[in-house]
Parts: structure tokens; sequence; C-alpha cells
């Protein structure tokens, strides 16, 4: 059986919302590269326990606020390694490489701009994604849009997903300046749910349909742009892995006006699925605010929602 080693690892964030990576030695596995602090669990540990004491012991500093992140299982010829990840949002102390390792304050943006091993590219994705994922409710009027994108806006929402399976392609090539405009100057991302082909590359993403995950084997996308898509199973989700998606939903969790006869998964499938999955997770489906913390609970990376942030 192959050994699993559990490690606990930070994403440490200052008042700034700076993100501290630390480079690891050069003589040691994947040296050079730069990793989330942490270190292995020791017998009868907790992770927070773990992660507080290798905090302290690697940069000088007591954690006081933790909440999970992300769990991601990988694979090597002779091991396999699972990280959990939980924010650090508050610590006492000033951190610094108390063992002779460089350490940084970055913006979670430029993250990419840096190397990490190949088990920490989700943990990098999860660190840039807010916990609410706004999708806009279908309307033909752009006016609707643009105030609908407003009012979630001003709930704080960062992360925005055009759907509007009505629009013609001329619709889309009239609408999306003003929504695209709107979402830059309110520094919100804009993800584009199947737009017209040459749309592809005109915003921060784009997302594909279940459908499309299963098109194709293989899947082209500008650099810089996010890849996110809708599952509904674990086969959709081991595809949308294969085809190297940052992050997905997964729907319906809960009961939904807009697909009725839908069987819901619950929250004790989405956990199970979640648990499995190599890539930050979403839930969806008749969820909200009051469920952001049940889905960060259960290992997702928040919610994802029309109605909760959208005006009636």
């Amino acid at each position: 059986m192959t050994k699993v080693v559990h490690v606990a690892a930070g994403v440490i964030r200052n008042s700034s919302g700076q993100i501290l990576i630390a480079k690891r030695p050069d003589d040691t596995d994947q040296g050079g590269l730069w990793e989330f602090p942490g270190g292995k669990l020791e017998p009868g540990e907790s992770v927070q326990s773990a992660l507080i004491r290798e905090l302290q012991e690697e940069l000088g500093i007591n954690s006081t606020e933790l909440s999970p992140l992300i769990q991601i299982r990988h694979d090597y010829p002779d091991k396999s390694v699972l990280l959990d990840v939980w924010n650090v949002t508050a610590f006492d102390g000033e951190a610094h490489g108390r063992e002779g390792q460089p350490v940084k304050w970055v913006e979670a943006s430029a993250l990419s701009k840096y190397q990490f091993p190949a088990a920490n590219v989700p943990i990098v994705t999860a660190a840039q994604l807010p916990p609410r994922l706004l999708i806009t409710r279908d309307t033909q009027d752009l006016d609707e849009c643009l105030k609908g994108v407003t009012a979630a806006i001003e709930q704080g929402i960062t992360l925005i997903q055009l759907r509007q399976k009505q629009w013609t392609p001329d619709q889309w090539y009239e609408y999306l300046p003003a929504i695209k405009t709107l979402c830059q100057q309110a520094g919100a991302q804009l993800v584009l749910n199947t737009p017209p082909a040459n749309l592809a590359s005109a915003a921060d993403g784009l997302h594909l349909t279940s459908d499309d995950l299963h098109r194709s084997d293989s899947f082209t996308r500008s650099q810089d742009q996010w890849l996110s898509a809708a599952c509904h199973s674990p086969a959709d989700i081991r595809q949308a892995e294969v085809l190297g998606v940052d992050f997905i939903t997964l729907s319906p969790v809960q009961p939904t006006q807009t697909h009725p006869d839908t069987s819901e998964l619950g929250w004790d499938t989405f956990e199970a699925w979640v648990k499995d999955a190599k890539l930050p997770v979403y839930a969806l489906g008749g969820l909200g605010d009051q469920e952001v913390e049940a889905s960060i609970q259960r290992g997702g990376q928040g919610v994802a929602a029309i109605s909760a942030w959208w005006p009636e």
C-alpha cells in the first residue's frame, strides 16, 4: 500500500491581504521552488495543532484564526502526499524565516508568477479565488443585467460568471463591453459562459458546460485566463481535471427553482465528491450566504449562486 504523508500547510494572509510564501532549500526535494509554509503531522496530532506548531517553528508566528481552504492528494512514484491547506487570517508575531529560508509577502494575483511544486498548483488557484461566485440571471435587457451585476458587486462579490443562454451573438457583441467595464472598474473578475467563439478570450475567464467537458480531451485557452466548468458527477470532475480546468461548480447541492425535477446531491455527497477532487469546488444549487461556511467546512471553495445576490 502506498504511504500517504499527511501535511498541514497555511495560506497566511496579512492585514493587506498579501500571502506569505517560502522558498524551499536548494538541497531538498524540489529545492528552489516556492511553497506555502507547513509540515508533516505528528502521530495523533490534529491538522490545526500541526499547522500552528509548524508555523511557530518555521516563521516564529502564533496562528490565532484558521479555516479550511482545500485538501489535495498528490501521488508521486514512491509516496502520496495529502496536503491539508488552511487559511491563516490572524496571527501574533512577525513572520520571518527562522530556518534561514527566504520568505516573501506577495499579492494573491501575483502567485502565478512564482514556481511551485506541481501539487501546489490547485492551492495557488484556491488562494486567489473568493468564497462567493455570482452567476447572472437570464435577461434580454442590458440595463437589467448591469443593475444585477452592480447589486452583486455592492454586496462584495468579486467573481462573476456571465451566463446568458438566450442572447444572440449580436447581443453578446453589443452588451459585453459595458458589463466588462463595470467589472473592471469595481475590481471584479468576469468569466464568460459559452459566449460566441471569437469572444472566448474577451474577459478574465471562460466557463464550460458539462457537455463541453466531454467533447474533447484537450482545451486551449488564453494565457492568464481562468477556465471553469459545470460538474454534476464524479466523471465530470475527473474530465475537468484532465482538461486542466482551474475550478468547478458542483450541483445541485439543494433543490432549486430553476431545476425542480433534478435530484439534489445533498451535503454528504458533495463532501465525498469534493474529497476526491484535485481542484477548487464551488457548491451550487439553492444556496446563498448562509451556506458559504457549510461549503467551506465540507471542503468546498464556497458558494456559487444566482438568486442570492441578484435583485428581485
